[in-house]
């Protein structure tokens, strides 16, 4: 029995592949600014997405080494969606395996139309990535914002908070978020008391539109939600609204992917390792690429030839952890891969979600985003 498993061992040695993965940034990212990352804004990126990407090489290093299996990677910066495109299709033609992107999420939807090979998002949360322009090789370790908006309703729900006062930013990245933030709260049987729009602006005469205790007044409330994807005025509102109510969405009380204050189930060792590697705390997207890095490393760790579709189908099949305390897959209706939110007030960890009592027929982790029977990545069915 010992010499069968070592003629096992030898062969699956002699058999191990070289496998080839890029990562494609978009230069000059407007999120990953000096003074944005000084200002460290909830829910934003903290630094670029290698560093979570080698991290979770790193952590997967005894798969891959027990089958002498070797990934060799490359980070390539583009500075238009037209560069990330024909880099796409280059490194498909030149042999790479997959692509790892942290990219606008119409770049990302170019770069997953442009290619057969697996394509992992790490840094776009659009929900049309899953839906309307949603491809079968592109995945999704980033949470959605559907997710993210699904999480805030039912913390909201376990709190009895049911009459909501909805800020919402002019930006188009706002309005559709918006859009997003109220089908969560339809879906949980919460009330918008009422909707009102904030506007940053330089003029006098528009000052009234940023003032926090203005566009709180005059309605009764249980909590406000804001939506604001910049983040500049949502951090001013926090104990700054005409009443004494809670503020939740992109202040306040937040849902994210990851906390580096996270302190269970292996959490704070993932926290520190990457703390000790890049000198700064853990985000929800370096959790992402982390996740990322652990899906390529166990997927190919199972595979004795460096093929593209064979890794897609692994890594539909993977069942793995993320120091979350449940087990998550890519869900094959959109790709996205399931797993548990953590609600933060940017201090620590206050919650999780699902909550505590929320139902599901097969998976609680699908109350988070869109669900099966909606089925709106015709691509995938």
């Amino acid at each position: 029995m010992l010499c069968a498993s070592l003629l096992a061992l030898t062969a699956t040695a002699t058999l191990a592949a070289n496998w080839k993965i890029t990562i494609l940034q978009e230069l000059n990212a407007a999120d990953l600014e000096k003074t944005r990352l000084e200002r460290a804004y909830l829910g934003h990126p903290g630094g670029p997405a290698q560093d979570g990407w080698s991290q979770g090489l790193d952590d997967s290093q005894f798969e891959l080494d027990s089958t002498k299996t070797k990934i060799t990677w490359t980070a390539q910066k583009m500075a238009s969606l037209a560069a990330a495109k024909t880099a796409a299709e280059q490194a498909e033609k030149t042999g790479y395996q997959a692509l790892v992107v942290d990219l606008p999420a119409n770049w990302v939807a170019a770069v997953a139309s442009a290619v057969k090979i697996p394509v992992i998002n790490v840094g776009a949360p659009d929900d049309s990535l899953r839906e309307s322009q949603c491809q079968r090789q592109l995945l999704h370790t980033l949470p959605s914002e559907r997710m993210r908006t699904d999480a805030l309703a039912q913390a909201m729900v376990s709190r009895k908070w049911s009459q909501i006062l909805l800020l919402t930013g002019t930006s188009p990245e706002d309005v559709i978020r918006a859009a997003t933030a109220q089908a969560s709260l339809q879906r949980y049987g919460l009330k918008v008391v009422a909707q009102r729009p904030f506007k940053q602006s330089a003029d006098p005469r528009e000052r009234d539109l940023a003032n926090p205790k203005l566009l709180s007044s005059g309605v009764n409330y249980d909590a406000v939600w804001v939506v604001d994807t910049l983040g500049e005025f949502a951090r001013t509102l926090p104990y700054n609204i005409q009443a004494a109510r809670p503020v939740v969405g992109d202040a306040g009380m937040v849902a994210l992917g990851w906390h580096a204050q996270y302190e269970r189930y292996g959490a704070p060792q993932v926290s520190r390792r990457f703390a000790k590697s890049f000198r700064r705390p853990m985000t929800q997207q370096d959790w992402a690429s982390w996740m990322a890095g652990k899906a390529i490393g166990l997927a190919t760790s199972g595979l004795v030839k460096a093929d593209s579709a064979a890794l897609l189908i692994a890594l539909n099949r993977l069942s793995f952890d993320g120091s979350k305390g449940v087990s998550m897959q890519f869900r094959s209706w959109d790709g996205q891969l399931q797993q548990t939110m953590l609600l933060t007030d940017g201090q620590s960890v206050i919650g999780l979600a699902p909550v505590e009592g929320v139902l599901h027929p097969r998976n609680t982790l699908d109350t988070l985003g869109a669900d099966s029977g909606e089925k709106r990545c015709i691509n995938r069915l």
